[in-house]
C-alpha cells in the first residue's frame, strides 16, 4: 500500500515525506527494524515508542506512525491520534484487499494449540498465514494481519478480556469461517459469569462473512446455544450426535489414536494420530478435522496435517530429559479448565512416579477460593504434589494425596524438585504465566 492509502484509512497526517511511496512491513519494536519497514510507536502505561522515531529510521524505517508531534521532520512520518487504533485501521483495510478464507478461532482453553492444528491441516492445501504464538489481541491480531504477503489463507487466534474485544477483533480479520473451542471460566473474574463467557465469544460473528461456525458439541454451553442464522458445524467425543466424532481412543505418553466418525457423509477412517498425547488434544485434531472436511482437503491430507502439526512453545510441551524424566511443560497459562486437564493427562500416564508442580490461576476474581478448591479436590492419583503462590495453597489443602509440599517462591521450588526428582519420573508445570514456571522448567531440563 501507499503512504497515501495509510494517511486515508487513519485519517492521519503526513508531518513530512512522500504520500507516493509503497510500504509493506510493519514491526512495532525498533530495535528489530529492517530496511524499508514501517515503524509504529506503540504508547503503553510503561513505555513509549515515539521515543525512538529517530533509533528506526537509522535503522532503515521507510515511514514511522506516531502518536505525538516528531521534534524533527525527517524521513516520511504520519501523525494519528492514536496508533494501537491506526493499526487496526490499517489491517482492516488491507483485509478487504484479499479474497482468501480466513479462520478465527476462539474459545476458553485451547485456542493457541488448536490454531495451530488448524494451520497445519490447512498448509496441507493453503499457504497459510497464522497468529504466532498467542499474539491474539488488539495488537497481535492486526500485525498478524499485516504480515500477509503471499500467502493464500489465514488462520487467527482471538482473546479477550472484557465484553467488545473479539468484536473487534473480528471485525478487523472478517473471518470466512468461526471457530469456538469451549466455554469454560477463564477471565471470568472480569465478566461474571459462563453465560457472559459466551456471550463475549460469540462476538467473534460480528466480522463473520457468510454464516458457517465450527463448535465444540461436548461444551454443554456450546451444544445448547442455538442460531438459526448460522450454519452450525458440530465436533465431540462424547456427544455422539456431533458431525464429527472420535471414537476408540488410545493414549500413550506421547500421542494418541482414535477412529474417526464422520456423520456428515456416513463414512468412518480409522487410525488417526495425534502426536501429543491427552483427550482435549483429540478433540483440537476434531476441529481441525471440521475446518479441513469444510475446506474440501482430503482425508488422507487432514491425517497428515494433524500427525505434523507442532505446538506453540510452553503449550502441553512434553520432552524427556537426559536423566529419563518426563517433563510437561505447560507454563504459559492456566485456567481451571486447562489445569484439570493437564493433571487428568498426568494422572493416565503409567510406570512412572508422578509429580504436579502447580501455581495461581489468575484472573478469577471472586471465584478464585472456588475454582483453586476445585482443583485440589480433582487430585487423587498423583505421588507428589508441590504447589507455589497463595491461591495455589487452596490446591495443596484440598488434594487427596499424602505427599503434598507448599512453598512461597520458585527459588525453593526448585531446590525441591532437584532434591527429590529422580529417573523415570513424570513431572507436570502448570500456572498462569506472571507465575514465570518457565524458570522452574529451565533449571530441570538438562
Amino acid at each position: 500500500m501507499k503512504i497515501a492509502d495509510i494517511l486515508k484509512v487513519t485519517s492521519g497526517k503526513l508531518i513530512c515525506g512522500d504520500e507516493n511511496i509503497e510500504v509493506e512491513n510493519f514491526e512495532k519494536d525498533n530495535r528489530c527494524i529492517k530496511d524499508g519497514d514501517v515503524f509504529v510507536a506503540i504508547k503503553g502505561e510503561n513505555f513509549d515508542g515515539n521515543k525512538f522515531y529517530k533509533e528506526a529510521i537509522k535503522s532503515g524505517a521507510k515511514l514511522c506512525i506516531l502518536s505525538e508531534m516528531p521534534e524533527e521532520k525527517i524521513g516520511n512520518i504520519v501523525l494519528v491520534e492514536d496508533t494501537i487504533k491506526a493499526i487496526s485501521q490499517i489491517a482492516e483495510y488491507k483485509r478487504s484487499l484479499y479474497d482468501i478464507p480466513v479462520v478465527a478461532v476462539t474459545g476458553s482453553v485451547g485456542k493457541t494449540s488448536t490454531k495451530d492444528i488448524i494451520a497445519s491441516v490447512m498448509s496441507q492445501k493453503y499457504n497459510v498465514l497464522k497468529t504466532e504464538g498467542n499474539l491474539n489481541n488488539n495488537i497481535g491480531l492486526p500485525f498478524t494481519i499485516l504480515r500477509l504477503k503471499n500467502e493464500n489463507a489465514i488462520v487467527v487466534e482471538m482473546g479477550m478480556n472484557h465484553f467488545g474485544e473479539i468484536s473487534a477483533l473480528s471485525k478487523i480479520a472478517k473471518p470466512t469461517l468461526a471457530v469456538i473451542t469451549n466455554i469454560g471460566t477463564a477471565h471470568i473474574g472480569n465478566l461474571g459469569t459462563r453465560e457472559n463467557i459466551l456471550k463475549a465469544k460469540l462476538e467473534i460473528l460480528d466480522g463473520l462473512q457468510g454464516n458457517n461456525i465450527v463448535i465444540n458439541n461436548d461444551n454443554d454451553l456450546l451444544s445448547n446455544w442455538k442460531d438459526i442464522k448460522y450454519n452450525v458445524i458440530t465436533y465431540g467425543i462424547k456427544n455422539k450426535d456431533s458431525m464429527y466424532v472420535a471414537e476408540d481412543i488410545e493414549s500413550s505418553e506421547t500421542k494418541s489414536i482414535f477412529n474417526l466418525v464422520d456423520n456428515k457423509i456416513n463414512v468412518k477412517e480409522n487410525d488417526i494420530e495425534v502426536p501429543i498425547s491427552g483427550e482435549h488434544f483429540v478433540l483440537n485434531a476434531l476441529c481441525a478435522i471440521a475446518v479441513g472436511r469444510y475446506f474440501d482437503i482430503s482425508i488422507e491430507d487432514i491425517k497428515k496435517g494433524i500427525k505434523e502439526f507442532k505446538l506453540t512453545k510452553n503449550r502441553m510441551d512434553i520432552f524427556e530429559t537426559k536423566s529419563n524424566v518426563l517433563v510437561i511443560n505447560d507454563t504459559y497459562n492456566a485456567n481451571y479448565d486447562s489445569m484439570k486437564a493437564a493433571i487428568e493427562y498426568l494422572e493416565k500416564i503409567e510406570k512412572r512416579r508422578k509429580i504436579a508442580v502447580l501455581g495461581d490461576m489468575l484472573e478469577l476474581g471472586s471465584y478464585s477460593e472456588e475454582l483453586h478448591k476445585k482443583i485440589g479436590e480433582c487430585i487423587e492419583n498423583i505421588d507428589i504434589l508441590i504447589t507455589i503462590g497463595e491461591n495455589a495453597k487452596i490446591i495443596n489443602d484440598n488434594a487427596k494425596v499424602s505427599n503434598k509440599v507448599h512453598y512461597n517462591n520458585n527459588e525453593e521450588t526448585i531446590k525441591e524438585i532437584k532434591s527429590i526428582l529422580k529417573s523415570g519420573d513424570a513431572i507436570l508445570l502448570k500456572a498462569s504465566n506472571s507465575m514465570k514456571f518457565s524458570e522452574i522448567v529451565d533449571k530441570i531440563k538438562d
